[in-house]
């Protein structure tokens, strides 16, 4: 049974996160299912775009701290998100955090319901945005992250779209996304391969100089003791022993 529900309109492929009950939470399984479902929609000439967005509340609550993704799985899924053919855009209408903050900063457009929420979880659980940096760092403003990445707080879609993470927001997401996805749909597909190749030469300029060190710190950091307390205290509801 795969995790991931797909619909096509008009030539746009729509890619839903489809484990609500899990809270879309990045398990190895969902990551491998979504990995298989852009492939075969990266092979398909008549795939124009893909729009990413889920089920239930939340677009993705990041790592399954039950059964998480192996690290490498991961960079392999942003990168492969970074370099499909075809634009992808992303649509929010819940929350999301930690992990699933990587997913959206991986794609090329990105657009929120107002009431979307925002927050890198990773240090209140004894962890850090290592991964999701790849895609993150070049795309957002370095002196906001500084803040969200070190305190966990939570933000708003205007806050997500001030420093770059959303393209844009509003009260209906998808009157949001009508002249985005009219536009693509009236580009040529070679033009929009191409261009995309520009926009994201960058990106994957940062995935080749630092996915094995960010990779290998992320195994480093959720075999360490503060991994084991935060998410032990996070799946027992309590605060970890560090906090005062």
């Amino acid at each position: 049974m795969t995790l991931i529900a797909r619909t096509r309109t008009r030539g746009v492929e729509t890619l839903a996160l489809d484990a609500p009950e899990r809270r879309n939470a990045l398990s190895a399984a969902l990551v491998g299912d979504l990995a298989d479902a852009l492939a075969a929609a990266g092979r398909d000439p008549g795939v124009r775009a893909v729009v990413l967005t889920h089920t239930g509340t939340t677009f993705s609550a990041g790592a399954d701290l039950r059964d998480p993704p192996d690290p490498d799985a991961l960079v392999g899924l942003l990168r492969q998100l970074v370099e499909l053919p075809q634009p992808v855009v992303a649509r929010v209408t819940g929350h999301v955090r930690a992990g699933g903050l990587g997913l959206l900063a991986a794609c090329d457009i990105t657009a929120a319901s107002e009431d979307a929420t925002f927050a890198f979880t990773e240090v209140r659980i004894g962890v850090a945005p290592a991964v999701i940096s790849l895609p993150l760092l070049p795309r957002t403003d370095p002196r906001a992250l500084a803040r969200l990445y070190l305190t966990g707080e939570r933000f708003d879609a205007a806050e997500a779209t001030r420093i770059g993470l959303l393209t844009a927001s509003g009260p209906d997401v998808d009157a949001v996304l009508a002249p985005i996805l009219d536009g693509l749909r009236r580009s040529s597909p070679e033009a929009l391969a191409e261009t995309k190749r520009l926009l994201t030469a960058r990106v994957l300029e940062t995935f080749d100089r630092d996915a094995a060190g960010l990779t290998a710190l992320s195994a480093r950091l959720f075999a360490s003791d503060h991994a084991r307390e935060g998410m032990t205290a996070f799946l027992e509801r309590r605060d970890p022993t560090w906090v005062v």
